[in-house]
């Protein structure tokens, strides 16, 4: 029987800096990682011959710049570049419009003058609520508890500390601040320009990975959400990892090796041993107990509560929420082999637009419709789809002269209607997606050499994220902040002593971030030294 300070449930990224922060502590950790390698979604493996790319997560810019500091994860190998241009979007009309510091505003003003001079104003405000809520990240919300007088005091102060930090924030942000976690992405963005194109590039960042229309009530949180990151130390931009998302995790992995956390693969884990109402170790599916002090989980908190914790052991109402936990994408993932780069008929030729996210989806009244399909259909007619073409920036991906691409494609249903199964359908929809980027793009489809397809069924299947949710739950305002995963539980601890969540299910939810797993970690550090 194996013994340990702490077993961790899960080499997602999350898992992963959880361990190498608890390692660095002088902890004896281990990871048991389901799959046959490390690194949960972000993963990069070959898809077809000679063809490599991001198997689920596909873009970086919501990693906090403090865990790779800690990490050290640039002497482990990771290395990140920005794209040329931040996005493209192909209109119907034959227009388009470009995305990127210095060229957004003028694209803008060919649709609306209006709209280009508001255009720096609206992006002033978001990135300076932002940059207010980009601090928090890295901190446990405040968490509504009951008990001793201490404990209620310190979260008390920890909710006054909190509020001070946005008193910092003037009138005017306070008010955008509250506006964008109640608003739908439509009204905000409708009070903002008058031109389609311009409210669908930030409509695009309310609803992708949320299975939800731009105007539902609370979709402008996910288009702030979207705003939190930078790349290397240029806040706002998205870009690529040299050698595709592996790379962050295998980077991940080797810092915590190097700190003496130990991780094991094919090694799914069956069962929390719980012992005197505490968290006391795991069993794994091949029936090995592994004894530890304390456990954390990087599972979506349904999966966690519902499969691998006895049921008795959890408080009726924390149950009750965990088994109503709303997850599901509404995301259809694809990887395609390309023997040529796309041609697109809005913008002819090969350049710098080409290295950008590759946005079809021309108006809010698009999403809409994409959304209302997919929630009565199944999946939507006319869906909207983000291409990426990493290889251009990394040319380790592919064979020269032929390329990669990411299509990350909304919106699907997580379960389809009536008793279809998304095993019949996955090729019928695939096919869907090409020819909705190769009508914009023609040759497109002929240019396909091999693909994968991950329906939300294959995603939960093979990553674990129910329903496909690559958020491990939405982010949707009762499952925000001191809510998520629960109210009392925003700590990441859960009801069950010695039991943690570090994963996106915890504060401040999903994306490659790497926060709650160092925020996990903390919160075992600092029940480590009271137990002393």
């Amino acid at each position: 029987m194996d013994k340990c300070d702490v077993a961790i449930i899960g080499a997602g990224h999350n898992g992963l800096v959880c361990a190498a922060y608890l390692a660095a502590a002088g902890l004896d950790v281990r990871v048991y990682e389901r799959r046959e390698i490390v690194g949960g979604a972000a993963v990069t493996e070959e898809f077809a011959p000679g063809f490599r790319n991001s198997t689920a997560s596909y873009t970086v810019s919501l990693l906090a710049p403090q865990v790779i500091a800690d990490l050290d994860l640039h002497r482990h190998g990771l290395r990140i570049v920005e794209r040329r241009v931040q996005n493209f979007m192909p209109l119907p009309d034959g227009r388009h419009l470009i995305a990127s510091p210095g060229r957004t505003r003028d694209s803008v003003a060919q649709f609306s003058v209006k709209d280009a001079e508001a255009f720096d104003a609206f992006s002033a405000e978001l990135e300076r609520v932002a940059d207010a809520l980009r601090k928090e990240i890295l901190r446990a919300p405040p968490n509504l508890v009951e008990g001793p007088l201490k404990r209620v005091g310190a979260e008390v102060l920890r909710a006054l500390g909190f509020g001070a930090r946005l008193h910092a924030l003037n009138h005017a942000d306070r008010i955008a601040l509250f506006e964008l976690f109640t608003k739908s992405a439509g009204d905000l963005l409708d009070s903002w320009f008058e031109s389609d194109p311009i409210k669908a590039l930030f409509g695009f960042d309310a609803i992708v990975g949320n299975y939800a229309s731009p105007n539902t009530p609370g979709s402008a949180y996910v288009l702030l959400h979207h705003a939190f990151g930078e790349v290397n130390g240029r806040k706002g931009l998205w870009g690529h990892a040299i050698g595709g998302m592996g790379a962050i995790t295998q980077a991940m992995a080797s810092s915590a090796r190097e700190r003496g956390a130990k991780i094991s693969c094919n090694a799914s884990v069956r069962e929390i041993i719980i012992e005197k109402g505490r968290a006391a170790g795991i069993i794994l599916e091949n029936g090995e107990h592994v004894r530890a002090n304390m456990v954390a989980s990087n599972l979506n908190p349904h999966l966690l509560f519902t499969r691998l914790v006895e049921q008795d052991a959890l408080p009726p109402d924390f149950l009750r929420r965990m088994k109503s936990w709303k997850s599901g994408s509404g995301t259809f993932r694809m990887n395609v082999a390309l023997s040529r780069l796309p041609d697109f008929s809005a913008l002819p030729g090969a350049g710098d637009h080409l290295t950008s996210g590759i946005i079809i989806a021309p108006s809010l009244a698009y999403m809409e419709r994409a959304y209302l399909d997919a929630k009565t259909l199944g999946w939507s007619r006319t869906p909207v789809v983000e291409m990426l073409i990493p290889s251009i920036l990394d040319d380790s991906l592919a064979p020269a002269g032929q390329h990669v691409a990411s299509l990350f494609c909304q919106h699907v249903a997580p379960s389809l209607p009536g008793d279809a199964s998304w095993d019949d359908h996955r090729d019928e929809v695939a096919d869907l997606m090409i020819a909705t980027i190769d009508s914009h793009a023609p040759g497109f489809a002929a240019s396909v050499i091999a693909r994968q397809i991950n329906t939300p069924l294959d995603l939960e299947r093979t990553f674990g994220l129910t329903g496909g949710d690559i958020f491990h739950g939405a982010l949707t305002m009762d499952q925000l902040f001191s809510a998520r995963p629960a109210l009392g539980y925003a700590d990441y601890r859960a009801p069950v002593p010695g039991l943690y969540m570090c994963g996106s299910g915890a504060h401040p939810g999903g994306g490659v971030t790497g926060a709650p797993g160092a925020n996990a970690a903390r919160a075992i550090l600092s029940d480590k030294r009271a137990r002393r």
